[in-house]
């Protein structure tokens, strides 16, 4: 059963999120300071301390106007949210018999509706440019990335938010089993398809 699962999985048709030349090169990614997977982040105002459940990817260039953001495989769009410095896009994939969640975090600029099939080859958003940093903080610099081995929590729409159908389990993942539960590692996801 494993063998027909990891052989699943090396069939799939995965890609960089980032423009960085070739997109099948996961030594191309470049991580934050502190944007690996797995690390414990502090707990702050309104937020107690959790694992970190993404990794948080640089900015690939010097391009503080359109720096584009691409879906990691063809899916579906299920959510997406559009407030500044904490919009994301939720997309659901299935391939290949396996289903998996991606979601991208920190980003601008989204060029994708809810019911939208995307591809890996046209941008779905873009990372902040200068005017965004400067008002939201530079420290959003970089886009999160998640990858979810399970569906994504189901929300109630709001007005504010009415396409925000779903959110991740990033600020409920205390123990590590609630790492392994929700979360694939995104970096050995990605490797996976090199």
């Amino acid at each position: 059963m494993l063998f027909i699962f990891i052989t699943l999985l090396i069939s799939l048709s995965v890609l960089l999120p980032v423009d960085c030349g070739d997109r099948k090169d996961i030594s191309k990614l470049q991580l934050t300071s502190i944007g690996e997977f797995g690390l414990m982040r502090r707990d702050r105002e309104g937020i107690p301390a959790h694992f970190h459940t993404g990794i948080d990817i640089k900015r690939p260039s010097n391009n503080y106007l359109n720096e584009p953001i691409f879906a990691i495989a063809e899916g579906k769009v299920i959510s997406k949210r559009t407030d500044g410095p904490y919009a994301q896009v939720i997309i659901e994939h299935y391939q290949k018999g396996i289903l998996f969640w991606s979601l991208y975090e920190h980003i601008a600029g989204i060029a994708v509706n809810v019911g939208e099939l995307v591809t890996p080859h046209q941008p779905i958003a873009r990372y902040m440019n200068s005017d965004e940093l400067n008002r939201f903080g530079w420290q959003f610099d970089h886009f999160h990335l998640e990858i979810l081995k399970v569906p994504p929590i189901k929300l109630q729409p709001e007005a504010k938010h009415p396409e925000r159908l779903f959110n991740s389990y990033s600020l409920i993942c205390f123990t590590t089993q609630d790492l392994e539960k929700y979360y694939y590692n995104p970096l050995e996801f990605l490797k996976s398809y090199q």
